[in-house]
């Protein structure tokens, strides 16, 4: 299941970042039968590093200058569906084509991509649109570059037959859900919910399932179809129904990295929207890649998660300016959402928080 955990802070998180490296790198060579080369683990290989193999090699040999710059992506949680233009990009070489090297390793409950790579130790990673100003109000400098989601699948799920029909009728219920969760202090002041009976939510759905008149906050790519395997009867509410504008599965970059590699961030990006374009009508194809990964999950709920998320990929900005766009309204509207209700302290230069210049020319 999801979480949406709020990155740590500057502090404990980047204390914390070293522990979380051996395991990440050792579970997250994804993609590895694909792109044989692909280093064992992120941490083997910073932003500067990368930038010294590809870029310091003699120009008399075509194969040195030619050699792909090793860099890794931290996904945003175990390898899934939602990752799927990422392992279509490795799986047919789009980010090898791009002279990149690609690791893609896994994110989880106590992994933080911000982190790992603010510390440099990893160059790209993906999370929330709302993460990412949270992120660097705590000082961590990193850009958003694109986007899997154009809308987020986050919603809230609560029982059939528990009369509940908007957000404003979750006052009385039960309402499983991170305490560091934004869009929750959103729904909770715009639809006066102080009231509610705010729960710890764990990422499982065993006290949702077992009480008739709670609600649980989940995604409805993954969720949802767990639900169906044991014939529970809900309903959901998506979160972006209530208007907060959040990006899903963002990826992004640091300032450093921008300003030093800007020729590795752009074949990221290119290759990563390929891989998306590619998985649209492929991912059947590509699930398997991603199973092999994550062996959990099984085919049948990666193809509940693939046929979901397509309206969230590519519906929105993307049918009309292209796969992986962002906007400045979006993220203007995103952040002055977060100040009214008090998840950042104040507006910073927009700019600053994303760029396009990397986006394929639509």
């Amino acid at each position: 299941m999801k979480s949406f955990k709020r990155p740590m802070t500057v502090t404990t998180g980047l204390a914390l970042v070293m522990s979380l490296l051996a395991g990440c790198s050792s579970a997250g060579t994804s993609g590895t039968a694909a792109n044989s080369s692909a280093p064992a683990s992120p941490a083997a290989s910073t932003a500067p590093a990368a930038s010294t193999a590809a870029t310091a090699a003699p120009a008399a040999s075509p194969a040195a200058a030619k050699s792909a710059a090793p860099v890794s992506l931290v996904l945003n949680w175990f390898a899934e569906p939602e990752h799927g233009g990422n392992f279509a990009a490795l799986a047919k070489g789009f980010y090898k084509d791009a002279g990149l090297d690609m690791t893609l390793t896994p994110g989880g409950p106590q992994v933080s991509s911000t982190q790992i790579v603010a510390s440099g130790k990893a160059q790209f990673g993906m999370a929330n649109g709302d993460d990412i100003l949270v992120a660097r109000q705590e000082g961590i400098p990193i850009v958003a570059i694109a986007t899997s989601m154009q809308k987020s699948p986050q919603a809230l799920i609560y029982h059939k037959d528990s009369g509940i029909k908007d957000f404003g009728d979750l006052v009385g219920h039960k309402v499983y859900v991170a305490s560091t969760a934004s869009f929750w202090q959103f729904i909770k002041k715009k639809y006066k919910l102080d009231a509610a009976q705010e729960m710890k939510y764990t990422g499982q759905l065993v006290n949702f399932v077992s009480d008739k008149t709670s609600v649980t906050q989940g995604y409805v790519t993954s969720e949802p179809f767990s639900l169906d395997q044991q014939n529970v009867a809900y309903e959901t509410k998506l979160v972006a129904d209530s208007g907060y504008n959040n990006y899903g599965g963002v990826y992004f970059t640091t300032e450093k990295m921008i300003a030093e590699h800007p020729d590795q961030v752009k074949a990221f990006v290119e290759a990563t929207v390929k891989g998306w374009d590619y998985y649209k009508d492929h991912w059947e194809e590509i699930n398997p890649a991603i199973q092999a990964k994550n062996p959990e999950m099984s085919l049948d709920m990666m193809k509940y998660s693939a046929q979901k998320e397509m309206e969230f990929a590519f519906g929105g900005d993307a049918a009309m300016k292209g796969t992986g766009v962002i906007t400045k309204e979006r993220w203007e509207e995103l952040q002055k959402q977060l100040v009214d209700v008090g998840v950042l302290k104040s507006a910073e230069d927009i700019n600053k928080v994303f760029t396009t210049q990397f986006l394929p020319k639509k």
